[in-house]
C-alpha cells in the first residue's frame, strides 16, 4: 500500500532522482563505467557523421542530431563522474605513491571530456578513450591486478583495457 501511495504521490508531484556513488567506504571501484561511456562517445560522434553525410537533412534527421548530441554529451559527463568518484575516493597516498602521475592524469581526462562534450571530432573521442584507458591500468596496477588489451566486441571497435582476473 506504501509503494503505491508513494507511486501516486511520484505522478503528482515528480520526485528528483538522486544518483550518486555513496560515501560509504564500500570498496567497491571500477573503471569500466568510465571506458564504457568513452566508448560511447566515439561512437555517438560516429553515428552523427553518418546523419551528416546522408547530405539534405530532413526535420527527422535534425531531431536524431540533436538526441545524439545530447547522449554524446551525457557519456561525457559520466566518464567525468565515474573517474572522479575513483580518483577522490579510491585513490589515497599508497595509490598516489604507486601511480605519481594520477593528478595530471585525471585533469587530462577531465578537460578531454569536456572537449568531447563540445565538438563531435572522432579524434578527440578517441584520445579519450586512451586517457581512460590509461587510467584504468593505472587503477589496476594499484590493485595488484594483471590487465590485457583488446578490441571491444561492438562498435567503435577500439582498444580497452581490461583486468585480467584469470590468474
Amino acid at each position: 500500500m506504501m509503494h503505491s501511495l508513494i507511486k501516486t504521490l511520484d505522478k503528482v508531484i515528480r520526485f528528483k532522482t538522486a544518483q550518486a556513488h555513496c560515501d560509504i567506504p564500500c570498496k567497491i571501484y571500477d573503471p569500466a563505467t568510465a571506458q564504457l561511456a568513452a566508448l560511447s562517445c566515439v561512437r555517438l560522434m560516429d553515428l552523427i557523421k553518418e546523419v551528416e553525410d546522408k547530405g539534405a537533412l530532413a526535420v527527422a534527421d535534425y531531431a536524431q542530431i540533436a538526441r545524439l548530441v545530447g547522449e554524446k554529451e551525457s557519456a561525457s559527463t559520466e566518464v567525468k563522474d565515474a573517474i572522479r568518484i575513483i580518483w577522490g575516493d579510491y585513490f589515497k597516498a599508497p595509490q598516489f605513491e604507486q601511480v605519481p602521475s594520477a593528478h595530471n592524469l585525471t585533469h587530462s581526462i577531465m578537460l578531454q571530456a569536456s572537449k568531447c562534450k563540445q565538438g563531435i571530432d572522432r579524434a578527440e573521442g578517441e584520445k579519450l578513450v586512451a586517457l581512460v584507458n590509461e587510467f584504468a591500468e593505472a587503477f589496476w596496477l594499484t590493485k595488484g591486478v594483471p590487465t590485457y588489451r583488446a578490441s571491444c566486441p561492438y562498435p567503435p571497435m577500439l582498444d580497452i583495457v581490461y583486468p585480467d582476473l584469470k590468474g
